[in-house]
């Protein structure tokens, strides 16, 4: 059995429905369905074009200088940094980029924390049910399989379906590694439906952690960005006191989102890199 969880509070649209590493231990992975891993992000033309290695993992590419990032400035907190995959999720980018450009998460909250899982945000109701993409309604950003839910991913939340993302993010805080029994369970879980898992991000989750049944065990996600700088805060944010249903008791503010020219700083993915 896998130390997983899920969430089975059940949601409206913009509800984060997705499993929880906090809430239900020893579910055995054989009780997830195991969607097909699609190349390209969703029903967007522009990704129709783009090749990827099935066997490629590019989390941990650095950015390169002047390239667009994200940088989310949280209140009492500090900045975090986010390498965006524009080639990869050209649609999940664009409706973030847009969002940030407009004010749109400025003032918002994080409104439902998880220690070891993720932190999540950008509902302009601060309750998990509100919020919209940029076109007015809800938008398919598709998954793409060199884009993992390792530590630090940013991902959309949604209520069960790529096709439903909206405004709402995540940030994948932990766990922060993985032992093999985990790891195993990881790559037979995959193996079982015929699909194969790189070892780079087998190795990856076991040193890095992450969740990792958010990618193919869902399939349900949509992965389009990586934090370079700033994991130190999303760990603090993720250990931050909360009630019952999650919100932290005491508001966690994005003061600011922007979007910036990468100045060629230091990248730091890994806690590690912290210390």
């Amino acid at each position: 059995m896998v130390k997983l969880i899920v969430d089975l509070t059940l949601v409206l649209p913009e509800v984060f429905y997705m499993l929880s590493l906090k809430k239900i231990t020893a579910v055995a992975v054989s009780c997830f369905i195991l969607a097909g891993i699609t190349a390209g992000c969703g029903n967007d033309d522009k990704a129709s074009s783009v090749k990827v290695d099935p066997d490629s993992v590019m989390n941990y590419t650095a950015p390169e200088k002047d390239e667009e990032i994200i940088v989310m400035t949280v209140k009492d907190y500090g900045d975090i940094k986010i390498k965006l995959f524009p080639e990869l999720c050209p649609k999940g980018v664009e409706n973030f980029v847009t969002h940030a450009k407009d004010g749109y998460y400025d003032g918002l909250i994080f409104h439902r924390v998880i220690e070891d899982f993720m932190i999540q945000g950008g509902d302009p109701t601060g309750t998990g049910m509100g919020g919209e993409s940029i076109w007015g309604e809800k938008f398919d950003g598709g998954v793409t399989p060199a884009l993992y839910h390792f530590t630090g991913a940013l991902a959309y939340a949604n209520s069960g379906s790529t096709s439903t993302n909206g405004s709402q993010f995540y940030i994948v805080s932990g766990p922060d590694s993985y032992d093999d029994a985990t790891a195993q369970q990881y790559t037979s879980a995959y193996s079982q439906k015929g699909i194969k898992v790189p070892q780079e991000a087998v190795d990856n989750y076991k040193k890095y952690g992450g969740a990792w049944h958010l990618d193919g065990l869902s399939g349900n996600y949509t992965v389009f960005g990586q934090v370079f700088d700033g994991l130190d805060i999303v760990e603090e944010i993720s250990k931050t006191a909360t009630d019952q249903s999650d919100r932290p008791q005491e508001d966690v503010v994005i003061e600011k989102v922007s979007v910036e020219k990468y100045d060629g700083e230091d990248v730091k993915f890994f806690l590690s890199d912290y210390e």
